[in-house]
């Protein structure tokens, strides 16, 4: 099964840019850093990396969920310590609380729209929080498509996704901790109302076995979708619509999203 995000890695048109914000301000820890890549480690089971470009930018959406117990307390050390302004909803607040928890918005250099997002039912003590934002896990990354219900369709159909919050234009896509937020170019992020461009990124899966690994390949050829395989390092890469995925063997546990609590989550084959 898909246990989590392992890697997210986005364009930036300044790696010096995104090193002052990520690890100046927000004081994620720098892994790995050239000339016009860097690489930053948020929490020990995911990796968050930029490589510079000089192409126009399309920024991407992406959440970290938080504890709730903390999350008070990470709102005030972002507006502090951590120096960043969150945005504000059209009637003035800051902080949205909705039927199941709480969530903040803001910005990066690049423009994009990061999320600290905390959910009541979430077990804590099974995941140690990480850094001064107490970090979990990457929880969402948003995937703008032309057509919703096709992009839906591929998660369940290769990844055995379950489905929430299912609409024509908008839809969570669930395998483990990761929520892929897949939503329609025409509906704008929320709270700034921001045109939702599909960003040029690539997304690692951490895969809990080398059979799930075996069955999505079957998936992918039964639907003519080309893919490599990196047996060396344990990896799966395929292409669908804009966006690149990779799939790779960790070692994160199968059983953590059951554990938290999640409600879509489930230990499969």
């Amino acid at each position: 099964m898909i246990t989590h995000f392992l890697q997210l890695q986005l364009n930036t048109v300044s790696v010096q840019g995104v090193k002052q914000f990520y690890h100046g301000q927000l004081r994620f820890p720098i892994v790995y850093e050239s000339d016009n890549e860097i690489a930053f480690q948020p929490t020990e089971y995911f990796t968050l990396s930029f490589i510079e470009t000089a192409e126009s930018l399309a920024p991407a959406h992406f959440a970290f969920e938080v504890p709730y117990s903390e999350f008070e307390n990470v709102v005030n050390w972002l507006q502090s310590a951590g120096g960043v302004t969150l945005l504000k909803w059209p009637d003035g607040r800051i902080i949205d609380d909705f039927e199941t928890g709480m969530n903040v918005y803001f910005r990066d250099g690049d423009g994009n729209l990061l999320e600290i997002i905390t959910h009541h039912y979430i077990k804590e003590g099974i995941l140690a929080p990480s850094g001064e934002l107490k970090i979990l896990y990457l929880r969402e990354i948003g995937f703008p498509v032309d057509s919703v219900i096709d992009f839906r369709k591929f998660f369940v159909e290769i990844f055995n996704f379950k489905l929430d919050k299912v609409s024509d234009n908008f839809t969570f896509a669930i395998g483990g901790t990761s929520h892929a937020v897949v939503t329609s170019k025409k509906r704008k992020w929320i709270p700034i109302a921001m045109t939702a461009l599909p960003p040029t990124m690539k997304v690692v899966f951490g895969v809990s076995s080398s059979d799930f690994m075996d069955k999505v390949k079957i998936s992918l050829s039964a639907k003519c979708i080309h893919f490599d395989e990196n047996k060396e390092d344990r990896q799966l890469n395929f292409k669908i619509n804009e966006y690149n995925f990779y799939l790779r063997l960790t070692n994160f546990p199968e059983e953590v999203p059951t554990l938290l609590n999640l409600p879509y989550s489930r230990l499969q084959p």
